[in-house]
């Protein structure tokens, strides 16, 4: 049982990542990729911030509450970066149309 534990949050470890944010997109698909840009870093900021924190005794911690603990971040980082944030998204989507309109411009002229 503990194998299974280990190799499914071993996959769902591996394949969290940033999103890419380089490639040519419709403003939407922008703006969705800057809101996951968002929560994922909260969701990481998130996890620094607690992870000196000790659970209590008894009924806390473990493997299983380290992996909940991070979905929960996850989860949080998802629903703050989608109800307005903290504002990285606005940010993140104004640079992403800057640098497509430079990847653009480029592709033009050769």
């Amino acid at each position: 049982m503990a194998d299974f534990i280990t190799q499914a949050t071993s996959s769902y470890y591996d394949n969290r990542q940033a999103p890419d944010v380089g490639k040519q997109q419709s403003t939407k698909e922008t703006r969705k990729v800057a809101e996951q840009f968002e929560a994922f870093f909260l969701s990481q900021t998130m996890e620094q911030m607690h992870s000196g924190i000790e659970t209590d005794g008894m009924f806390g911690g473990g493997h299983a509450e380290k992996v909940f603990r991070s979905m929960l971040f996850d989860e949080y980082g998802k629903l703050t970066a989608k109800t307005g944030g903290i504002g990285i998204a606005d940010t993140i989507m104004r640079s992403m149309i800057q640098t497509q309109e430079v990847v653009s411009q480029k592709g033009e002229k050769e």
